[in-house]
């Protein structure tokens, strides 16, 4: 007994219930013998109903205990379970608590064992501090993995941050530490205190947190999700109904921070529920169907951007609390948008207070440097072969899905996950079990993620930004594939920024940039993205991207915006492009929004991308078919001469189909020749070089008639006059 109580006091017993609490004799169970420690406490007293007892101090740390018998208490079954203590503090103050160690224990053995194997889904609703009621007591369960730890206990304000006071107990061979400590609020501060093997104190953040202080703080908050009433059902209702493959998706990408700030303390950021009032009506008015945000979770370091994760489950309080981030969530429902977020389970930062080395030895991470730290990033590694980390990262997936609504998650690094020597050098990295390279843990890790949350919540939006020709990144997990929805087009980002870098004089010189796409535009899911990494480190906008005097920069950034809307895929445009801002984007500085009100040129570029997506939506031809060869159809694909190409999009009917004609120089064609599809009369549609648009309006908008003779690959053909970095839409006319 004198080992554990020195186990208590140095904060090194494993289970303190065994000590602590109340505890009948053996074997009549005639009396019970009531023990606390209290190491500030002058006295302590029992308090049974109206009955008070003092209690004797039996050890100088602060045990104190009393022995009762139990044919002395009326009701034997209840009464000794349904005692408080009242302390007297050393400093005067008195207070009434009901004793944290008289409560069984409360997580199943089938949640411990589901949990250990990988499978406890909703391992959110168990882990981490979560508000209950346990016998008729209000209180707070705290539960969190380490099962090489000594000793775990946590710590915060309501017990002077002493690491004493609310030691958790082992759940065995879980490796689960639980306690159960009454009368707690929400809104309290806290961290888990951990005595690790080697008898070091270490703290840590909740891995479980929902909230979290403002950085550079890092303690956690306990906070409950079901406060906000969702008014979402009608979007959930409909989202369910269609899949999202063959529907019109042109994504916003934003960084909550940068955005807009707030211009009277450009220092401040915008709240969620800011953003829901000048965002949206942004987002909604240039006519896009999603809205990206760049991780929103809680991180350390601004100039991470929100890639470098230290609470997983925890909405950044940078921007407002949980509530305020689900009325964003909501108002964007309400408002037909859809809500994807930037998801990290590639790698996590090394801040003390995180994930790595949680319980002093590597715990969410690889041992081996090799496979569990990153030499680029300078950050640890999941280790994706362990069931525990399996888990946690699968439920923090739908963990956003369930409790946040949120619509889609696009997956981040998905290249350094795959491969085990991504960003190393010859010997700096250790070949999978048949020798080769592919890292097959986090291959099946992925599949096993994708097919669960699929069968969890269909039609989500699963995103991979992958860059590499690693097969089947967008096809079904059970075929072979890894099983995402969709997959970044990194290929063709990459092919058509250094085609439009080019002076146009030398472009027919790089003709196979603006074609070469098509060869494997429908062996997976494509998403074309245009995204934040474009436009940072020294590599300009995009409007400063293109070449040519002012207006010739917006000509071919109208140009840009309409082959990436045009080419078969879904769409994504990161913010600030959509009007052109001339400087890089810098996380800490808002969006050049005065560029909006003083130039005509930038107004026109915003006016134009609206009209795109207007057009977009409009015509089932531009997304109906879009991973689908029969949806694609060549015109002229050899006039690199001249710098044109010209196709033909179909929806599932082949009369619903449009004509797309590109010019990349600033030459102006008359009576140019073009490819039709069919033999019917055409109109001109849109334009990028209208003239609303900042354009030359060289283009005559009207009805053109097919004529029956075969031109470039198709059957028909017909004359018009090309515009100078401009592209053409027509339509076939319905009589």
């Amino acid at each position: 007994m004198q080992n554990d109580f020195k186990k208590i006091v140095d904060f090194r017993h494993h289970d303190p219930f065994q000590i602590l609490g109340a505890h009948f004799s053996v074997p009549d169970s005639q009396s019970v013998t009531l023990r606390t420690f209290q190491p500030h406490a002058e006295k302590v007293h029992l308090l049974l109903g109206k009955i008070r007892l003092s209690m004797k101090k039996t050890h100088p740390e602060g045990f104190f205990e009393i022995i009762l018998k139990i044919d002395t208490l009326s009701d034997p079954h209840l009464s000794a379970f349904n005692y408080q203590y009242e302390i007297c503090y050393q400093n005067g103050d008195t207070q009434c608590i009901n004793d944290p160690y008289r409560f069984p224990v409360l997580l199943g053995e089938q949640d411990r064992f589901l949990f250990n194997a990988g499978r406890n889904y909703k391992l959110y609703d168990h882990f981490g501090s979560h508000l209950i009621d346990v016998e008729g007591v209000n209180g707070c369960i705290f539960r969190v993995w380490a099962p090489n730890a000594q000793a775990v206990s946590v710590i915060g304000g309501f017990n002077g941050w002493d690491g004493r006071i609310h030691a958790l107990r082992s759940l065995g061979i879980s490796g689960v530490w639980e306690i159960f400590i009454p009368n707690f609020n929400e809104g309290e501060y806290y961290k888990y205190q951990i005595r690790t093997k080697s008898g070091q104190i270490i703290e840590k953040s909740d891995p479980f947190q929902f909230y979290g202080e403002l950085r550079p703080d890092t303690a956690s908050i306990v906070k409950k999700l079901d406060h906000y009433e969702w008014n979402d059902h009608k979007w959930q209702k409909e989202k369910l109904s269609i899949a999202p493959y063959d529907r019109p998706m042109s994504i916003y990408e934003v960084h909550p921070g940068s955005w807009r700030r707030d211009p009277s303390d450009p220092d401040r950021f915008l709240t969620y529920k800011e953003l829901a009032k000048s965002l949206i009506p942004h987002v909604k008015k240039l006519g896009f169907t999603h809205i990206e945000l760049m991780p929103v979770m809680e991180h350390p370091l601004d100039e991470s951007w929100g890639y470098q994760v230290t609470g997983p489950f925890s909405i950044t309080s940078r921007y407002g609390t949980p509530e305020e981030f689900m009325y964003f969530v909501d108002s964007c429902h309400r408002n037909d948008l859809g809500v994807i977020l930037d998801w990290v389970p590639a790698h996590f930062p090394k801040d003390k207070h995180s994930l790595g080395n949680f319980d002093g030895t590597a715990l969410y991470e690889h041992e081996d440097v090799r496979r569990g730290s990153h030499p680029e990033w300078g950050t640890f590694i999941y280790n994706y072969g362990r069931n525990e980390v399996s888990n946690y990262l699968i439920a923090n997936v739908l963990f956003w899905l369930d409790k946040y609504h949120i619509d889609g998650l696009r997956v981040d690094a998905v290249a350094s996950m795959l491969y085990l020597d991504y960003s190393r050098k010859e010997n700096e990295w250790l070949p999978n079990c048949y020798g080769g390279r592919e890292n097959l843990e986090a291959i099946e890790f992925i599949r096993h993620l994708n097919s669960i949350v699929y069968d969890h919540h269909p039609n989500t939006l699963l995103i991979a930004e992958e860059s590499t020709s690693f097969y089947g990144v967008s096809k079904p997990a059970d075929k072979g594939g890894l099983g995402f929805g969709f997959k970044w087009n990194m290929g063709w980002m990459n092919d058509i920024l250094n085609y439009f870098s080019k002076d146009p004089v030398h472009r027919k010189f790089h003709h196979n940039l603006l074609t070469f796409s098509i060869m494997y535009a429908f062996s997976e899911n494509f998403i074309l993205p245009l995204s934040h990494d474009e436009v940072v480190h020294g590599k300009n906008s995009l409007l400063s991207k293109m070449p040519g005097d002012t207006w010739q920069k917006f000509a071919n950034l109208r140009l840009l915006l309409f082959s990436l809307w045009m080419h078969p895929g879904k769409k994504l445009l990161f913010m600030g492009s959509e009007f052109g801002q001339w400087n890089e984007w810098h996380c800490k500085r808002s969006l050049d929004w005065h560029l909006l009100e003083g130039n005509e040129l930038h107004q026109q570029l915003f006016n134009f991308l609206a009209r795109l997506n207007v057009f977009y939506k409009e015509t089932p031809a531009l997304w109906e078919m879009d991973f689908s060869e029969d949806g694609f159809q060549w015109l002229d694909i050899e006039d690199r001469n001249n710098s044109i190409i010209s196709y033909a999009r179909f929806g599932r009917k082949r009369e619903n189909h449009v004509v797309c004609i590109f010019n990349y120089t600033p030459q102006t064609f008359k009576y140019y020749k073009i490819g039709l599809p069919q033999n019917c009369r055409y109109k001109a549609v849109l334009c990028s070089d209208m003239e609303e648009f900042g354009g030359t309006s060289v283009v005559d908008m009207k009805l053109y008639n097919a004529n029956p003779e075969p031109y470039g690959q198709a059957p028909f053909h017909t004359t018009l006059s090309v515009p100078p970095l401009g592209g053409i839409i027509l339509q076939p006319v319905v009589d």
